[in-house]
């Protein structure tokens, strides 16, 4: 995918209030802990993770999602008529029916004639929603679209906490651990064609490419989730190198022609291994997993956003946006700052 008409012109979160150590979500599993006899700190030893977000018990999704959304608009200089869609591309929802998308476009007060829907894609969600909107625009169906997202890790954290104290096993504990590094935000990424004069960053293009043999890797349902970490890790690597090479080959870049990277962020291990599978050094990408663990479809856009906030992100650059999802997906997408 290439293309030549499509700005990211606002990029804004909503970091939940609630701050969550590591400490102190172990302290809540110690009987398990203490029944495999593994000392505390695992957690944050295996991932990197000191802390990560949770919003308020029975906080509505779509108020985070509309609030970052208001953001990401002002940034860009649209008006909420002026939209031609608005996407919802959390894992987490409001409800099965209708599209949480509807309570978000209500809420901003969109015209009719906006395309109002969710899209799903795992922890890709918010890049795959940028593709839709970036098409729409290349195709000169719209002028602007907006892809927003809220996730929320206290459910299914309070879920697997109580689901790890009742089977207190080593197999149930590898495969739960993953989901207590899940963290809360939202983000609105607002996309145009450039006419409304606040020319934001170019989205240039990038590849996706999928390995599905691997979709019951990862398995989060509703109350449950399931993450065969290290299987996770070594076929997502294997997928975002040859992700790599056709992403390369569509740019023309080489990892030296990438000026920095913005990944998803799921922890340590995982962001040196995709940083080494493309050829890029630590020294060109901006991590945050650190203090705000993994929060899904959000983790990258957000990370991107305080990333130009901070300075790290400098007009010019040469930016990729990186990404591994459960199915297996991976998708890069590079942009001149």
């Amino acid at each position: 995918m290439k293309y030549t008409k499509v700005s990211l012109d606002g990029l804004a979160y909503e970091l939940a209030p609630n701050v969550v150590t590591s400490e102190q979500l172990e302290k809540r599993v110690e009987p398990v802990y203490q029944a495999l006899r593994l000392p505390l700190g695992q957690l944050e030893a295996l991932t990197g993770i000191k802390e990560r977000r949770w919003w308020d018990p029975g906080f509505k999704l779509s108020d985070g999602a509309a609030a970052a959304g208001r953001k990401a608009l002002a940034k860009a200089g649209v008006d909420p008529k002026d939209l031609g869609v608005v996407l919802y591309a959390g894992v987490c929802k409001e409800s099965s029916e209708p599209a949480t998308a509807c309570a978000v476009a209500s809420k901003l007060g969109v015209q009719n004639d906006c395309v109002v829907q969710d899209i799903s894609n795992a922890c890709l969600g918010v890049m795959s929603g940028m593709i839709d909107i970036a098409n729409r625009i290349e195709l000169g169906q719209i002028k602007a679209g907006l892809v927003v997202s809220c996730e929320s890790a206290r459910e299914i954290n309070e879920s697997m906490i109580q689901s790890m104290l009742k089977t207190p096993t080593m197999e149930h504990f590898k495969l739960s651990i993953a989901t207590l590094t899940g963290g809360s935000g939202a983000v609105g990424v607002v996309l145009t064609d450039g006419s409304f004069g606040r020319t934001g960053p170019k989205l240039l293009g990038g590849a996706t490419l999928a390995a599905p043999q691997h979709w019951d890797l990862c398995q989060w349902d509703r109350d449950f989730m399931r993450t065969d970490a290290p299987a996770v890790l070594k076929n997502g690597m294997e997928l975002a190198k040859i992700t790599w090479q056709a992403f390369s080959k569509k740019l023309g870049w080489t990892s030296a022609d990438m000026d920095k990277t913005i990944t998803h962020q799921v922890g340590g291990p995982q962001t040196t291994a995709l940083l080494t599978a493309c050829g890029v050094g630590h020294d060109k990408d901006y991590p945050t997993y650190e203090y705000l663990g993994n929060i899904g479809t959000v983790s990258l856009p957000l990370t991107a956003a305080l990333a130009d906030e901070r300075g790290f992100l400098s007009k010019g650059d040469r930016v990729g946006f990186i990404g591994i999802g459960s199915g297996l997906n991976c998708m890069m997408l590079g942009l001149e700052w």
